[in-house]
């Protein structure tokens, strides 16, 4: 019997025809699915059917969303981590969540031919091919689509010769569904200039969207815990606060950044639940932490992202960037309320036990029982003291040439 192959398996024209060019090749082939997202228990049962029909030997689907959001979604919602401040990071961590759940269910069945169905344009191989040798270093990755440069063409009529097809052939097209949010790249993303019109797939036309509503949600140590009234935590709550996003045209983006290839790189973006829970969880730690806090905060943040988005989730430096996150949230706790209305969201109000505001209620206004009109006086002049030397040097510089 030919060596056992795994293939990490969406479904798509790729992984489908991983399948079944090893399955006939007379590999015995294991199909596996971690579902960060993208399907209903109903789809699992396609998914599952659809490898069965294409010579897998079994198809396993493997529940990922505890995991997508404890070691990845809490971290970038703690750290309000945009991507250009803009991109939510919406792919990068399902792919670190894919390759390792794949991997420990490949080593559980002593496989040790990975496949993945990466294309050699973008970063996915990069972080598919990382994950999977730094969490199994003793097997061999293959991404056939990339080695073999083997076109959407070619494949969609490989598989429709056997009669597994028809299957979608339009290069052009690119769809990357999870909890996190969906991504979509198309010939449109090929020039800046061009509009994302009919790129929307999960979120509602702003335009009809219903009237505005306030959503209120409850957070601890910088995780949501409670959505409106429902006290809800976890992947749940994010889905929650997606599906409501999206009911009011929350969410949508377009994104133009730097690959980790180093060439550019466009996509269109929906992600309600990133756009409401990180502007929310920005403004109430305005509320809570120190300027400080939050300039350092940031900077530390930004790192990470870079980390996550360019395949080095797994450098020791992220963990230590997420042990500073994790400290930094101890005191952010208390409420947000936000209004959605059309596409757009503003926060609209927070409060905490822990706001800064709230102590200094009766010590500040016109006058200030904090210190003292002469104190503030004397203060202002040291503090702009370098500014004014630096004023008179100039002056005097400038006289006498």
């Amino acid at each position: 019997m030919k060596e056992a192959v795994a293939v990490a398996f969406s479904g798509g024209l790729d992984t489908s025809w991983l399948v079944a060019r090893y399955a006939e090749e007379g590999h015995p082939v294991t199909a596996i699915s971690v579902n960060t997202g993208a399907w209903t228990d109903a789809g699992l049962l396609e998914l599952a059917a659809h490898a069965k029909r294409l010579g897998a030997v079994e198809h396993k689907a493997i529940e990922g969303r505890d995991a997508l959001f404890d070691d990845h979604i809490a971290w970038l919602i703690r750290g309000n981590v945009l991507r250009g401040q803009t991109y939510p990071l919406c792919v990068g961590v399902e792919r670190v969540v894919q390759a390792r759940l794949f991997a420990e269910a490949c080593r559980e069945r002593d496989i040790k031919w990975l496949v993945h169905g990466s294309t050699g344009a973008g970063n996915d191989q990069i972080r598919f091919d990382t994950a999977l040798r730094c969490i199994a270093p003793d097997v061999k990755v293959g991404a056939p689509i990339r080695d073999e440069a083997r076109s959407r063409e070619y494949t969609s009529k490989w598989l429709s010769d056997r009669g597994l097809g028809p299957m979608q052939s339009d290069a052009a097209v690119s769809i990357n569904t999870g909890l996190w949010g969906t991504t979509a790249g198309g010939k449109w993303t090929h020039d800046p200039w061009s509009a994302p019109d009919g790129t929307w797939l999960t979120t509602a036309d702003p335009e009809v969207a219903p009237m505005a509503e306030d959503l209120v949600i409850a957070w601890q140590e910088g995780l949501p815990v409670a959505v409106g009234e429902v006290a809800i935590q976890g992947w749940r709550a994010v889905q929650k606060v997606g599906e409501i996003g999206a009911r009011h045209g929350i969410g949508r983006g377009v994104h133009l950044g730097d690959t980790i290839l180093g060439i550019k790189g466009r996509v269109a973006f929906e992600a309600p639940a990133a756009a409401i829970l990180l502007a929310s969880h920005r403004e109430l730690e305005k509320l809570v932490l120190t300027g400080a806090q939050r300039f350092w905060k940031d900077h530390m943040a930004d790192l990470y992202g870079q980390l996550v988005h360019e395949a080095r989730y797994h450098e020791p430096l992220a963990r230590d960037i997420e042990a500073f996150l994790a400290s930094s949230q101890h005191r952010v706790n208390g409420e947000t309320r936000v209004r959605l209305h059309r596409g757009n969201l503003l926060v609209t109000g927070v409060r905490s036990p822990f706001s800064l505001v709230d102590v200094q209620q009766t010590a500040y206004g016109e006058h200030s029982a904090l210190w003292t009109g002469e104190e503030a006086r004397g203060f202002a002049r040291i503090h702009g003291t370098p500014q004014i030397l630096a004023a008179r040097a100039w002056l005097r510089g400038t006289a006498s040439s």
